[in-house]
């Protein structure tokens, strides 16, 4: 494989490397390609082919519907670079990355269990894991088709180390293969840092996290980064965590075994299974719900940073009681989309 030029007209060109994802080769060269999922579900990666050729990594990714396709749009983050092309599109700076991505070997160092089908993973590079909290990364597993995009839990550091909370789904491919096949010692690839679901440190408002599933991953590096930061000594943090059942919530080894989260961090674990209201005596129903009538207490909502991770129709939700219905302003609100 080669070096191939990639012409963003009117607006410069960068060098990438054939047979690698063009919105990854850009923000390796600090290009501010617009995006979101990383992984062809949400469409915001757009582009127009204008000459050359890319080829397709998901011909069948949800993010671009046919019409667009035929009008010569391609999804950056489905589209391998196979040689010198010019496209069309609008770069905007808040997507040049603080860290540009880089492609790591990583070894996987073991994991503990968080909950019945819920884990921490560690891995290990060469060098520092240079991250903004709340971010994730995309990991490369064996025997799996596709990359894999997981949170990180922790906090950036000189170690080198990345983990991981990530939930095992019945037939989860790459779940699976982290829960079952690999072995301290084994390595994978990792690419990352992507997302712009991370804290923001100079945002003058107090914090507010919202959670279901392995949505935990990132807003535990985000709340841990808060409590850790002298500026935001004044500011309240709130995290709302939804799950199913009680045995199904991650907060004690999460949260409440690290003394500065058990001291700032306010916490609300819900239940959404009505069964187990009778052994429960928290918050239930569904965490958006949960989130509106505590907001209904405090007065106006549009007084908090809002981040929250979890399966999408809860994203979907979420973003509807707060955008829609309570009118918060959308710089306010900070959730990477996933397929």
């Amino acid at each position: 494989m080669g070096s191939a030029r990639i012409e963003i007209l009117d607006q410069g060109e960068f060098q990438a490397e054939e047979g690698e994802l063009l919105l990854r080769e850009a923000l390796r060269n600090r290009i501010g390609f617009p995006y979101d999922c990383n992984s062809g579900g949400c469409g915001s990666c757009q582009f127009e082919l204008v000459s050359g050729g890319v080829e397709d990594a998901w011909s069948a990714a949800p993010g671009l519907s046919e019409r667009a396709r035929s009008r010569g749009r391609r999804l950056a983050c489905q589209s391998r670079v196979t040689g010198d092309c010019a496209i069309k599109v609008r770069l905007k700076p808040e997507f040049v990355p603080t860290h540009p991505p880089a492609l790591h070997s990583a070894r996987y160092e073991g994991c503990r269990p968080l909950t019945s089908d819920m884990a921490e993973y560690r891995f290990r590079c060469d060098g520092s894991a240079d991250f903004l909290p709340g971010q994730y990364a995309m990991l490369r597993l064996p025997g799996v088709s596709g990359d894999r995009a997981y949170s990180m839990s922790n906090l950036p550091n000189a170690d080198g180390l990345w983990t991981f909370i990530i939930k095992h789904i019945s037939g989860g491919q790459g779940s699976g293969v982290l829960a079952e096949k690999i072995r301290p010692g084994d390595l994978i690839g990792l690419d990352g840092p992507y997302g712009l679901s991370f804290l923001r440190p100079d945002a003058d408002h107090d914090i507010v996290c919202i959670g279901g599933g392995s949505g935990i991953s990132p807003l535990k590096s985000i709340c841990s980064a808060a409590v850790r930061h002298p500026p935001l000594d004044n500011r309240t943090i709130h995290l709302f965590y939804g799950a199913r059942t009680p045995s199904d919530l991650p907060i004690d080894r999460t949260f409440r075994e690290d003394p500065q989260l058990a001291e700032r961090v306010t916490v609300v674990p819900a239940i959404s299974e009505a069964s187990h209201g009778t052994s429960w005596s928290g918050e239930t129903g569904m965490i958006h719900e949960v989130l509106h009538r505590w907001l209904e207490t405090v007065g106006d909502a549009k007084r908090f940073e809002y981040y929250f991770c979890g399966p999408p129709p809860m994203i979907d939700a979420v973003r509807r009681l707060l955008q829609i219905d309570l009118r918060v302003p959308e710089t306010q609100l900070h959730a990477d989309s996933f397929v």
